[in-house]
């Protein structure tokens, strides 16, 4: 059986961990900037919160209910998330860390259902996080199960479609538009002609379904009748580039503003390169204004720079940033987002050196290395370069920002006795 563990309202249930005084009680948190909703705890969603709406035409609404809003924080929902999936990997035959809270895996044998159980209370034990299981044959029957596990407190938060008669049953009154790969312009396709549940699509003619779905839409069909198409994967792809933008708080007006988010933002994209045991070959920058403001000048621009040899350094890739950054930079417009792009991307162990190189690697890599480490211990960007400055007067707008509880040394919870 294949399944997939998905956590509950993910951001949501990570701020309710440290503050467990919100059990029961409305929370919402925001984008980059403090921008729209992306994230609803269940009280929330019952108070008819949108996902993506502004958070200012809500403010009235967050007030009027008593609603605790959140800035996004990255940094601690990235570390509870690798605190569930570093539960999950042992107790399971394998396993494909598909989001940041969700992940497919299998179980082998008759037990499976009783295993996911088991799974979702020692993860809502150790880590506080509340997670939803769906079983069955493939990927996307187990998005069908995980679907109802989360709507039907009946289920307790786990799901088997086992049988033939169950998966039936559930793929009857399973919307189309709900199914995992089918977007709006497929739904609309499918309605069109007259197919709005998942059991239709399931029994409609399979050169009908080619014609009209490509070769995804056969895949999606073959595995609503069971056939598996996409076997759980335990080796994650490589990635084919690696990007860091931000679109800043406000607008930034200084050649030194600009530089210091740009190597920023190369730091990061090198430090994510480490992390992966890659090397980049290309950096991009790229540069806007706000094309929302109304009459201001308007101003684009991106340039990229092939690297003599592939790396992850983060000198180096700040430097080539760095060099991008003066060749676009225009000293008359005000900017309001930016952002470094790696590519040509491939395995730090297939990197050929140049003739002519005079970067001495090895030593260069324990220094990445060191400084790794160090920030890994004491937290992000304690040790950095001086690019990177220390005011940050571009940052993200986060005014509603929690502690990052369970990373910095500084932020950890104090209990009285």
């Amino acid at each position: 059986m294949i399944a997939i563990v998905d956590c509950n309202n993910f951001y949501a249930s990570c701020e309710r961990v440290f503050r467990p005084n919100l059990t029961g009680k409305p929370i919402v948190v925001l984008s980059n900037n403090d921008g729209c909703v992306i994230a609803r705890s269940n009280e929330a969603k019952a108070l008819g919160i949108k996902m993506g709406t502004p958070a200012f035409k809500n403010d009235k609404l967050f007030s009027r209910n008593g609603v605790h809003v959140f800035s996004c924080n990255f940094e601690l929902y990235g570390d509870m998330s690798r605190r569930v999936m570093d539960i999950i990997k042992p107790e399971t035959d394998e396993m494909e860390f598909y989001s940041i809270d969700e992940a497919f895996l299998t179980f082998k044998g008759p037990a499976s259902e009783e295993r996911a159980r088991a799974l979702r209370f020692q993860i809502l034990k150790w880590t506080g996080i509340p997670v939803s299981i769906g079983l069955a044959p493939t990927k996307t029957l187990a998005k069908v199960a995980v679907h109802i596990a989360k709507k039907n407190p009946s289920t307790r938060g786990v799901y088997s479609l086992s049988s033939p008669t169950s998966i039936e049953r559930a793929l009857y009154s399973f919307p189309v538009d709900d199914l995992w790969g089918i977007g709006y312009r497929s739904a609309t396709k499918l309605k069109s002609f007259g197919i709005s549940s998942a059991l239709q699509l399931r029994r409609a003619h399979h050169g009908w379904v080619r014609r009209n779905l490509s070769v995804t839409g056969v895949k999606l069909q073959k595995e609503l009748c069971g056939t598996v198409c996409s076997p759980v994967n335990e080796v994650i792809p490589r990635k084919q580039n690696i990007r860091t933008a931000r679109s800043f708080g406000k607008e930034v007006e200084t050649y030194s503003a600009l530089k210091e988010a740009i190597g920023t933002f190369a730091v990061n994209c090198a430090t994510k390169l480490r992390k992966e045991g890659s090397c980049c070959s290309t950096v991009t920058v790229f540069i806007h204004t706000n094309p929302f403001k109304p009459h201001a000048l308007e101003y684009n621009n991106s340039r990229t720079l092939k690297l003599d040899v592939p790396t992850n350094d983060n000198m180096e890739i700040v430097a080539a940033a760095i060099k991008l950054l003066k060749e676009i930079y225009r000293p008359i417009f005000a900017y309001k987002k930016a952002g470094v792009m790696i590519g040509g991307i491939v395995p730090d162990s297939q990197v050929q050196l140049g003739l002519f190189d005079a970067v001495d690697r090895s030593r260069r890599s324990y220094l990445m290395q060191s400084i790794d480490e160090i920030n890994s211990k004491l937290g992000r960007d304690k040790v950095r370069l001086a690019v990177q400055g220390f005011d940050r007067k571009w940052r993200l707008r986060q005014e509603r920002l929690s502690p990052c509880y369970t990373t910095r040394f500084s932020d950890l919870l104090t209990v009285k006795i």
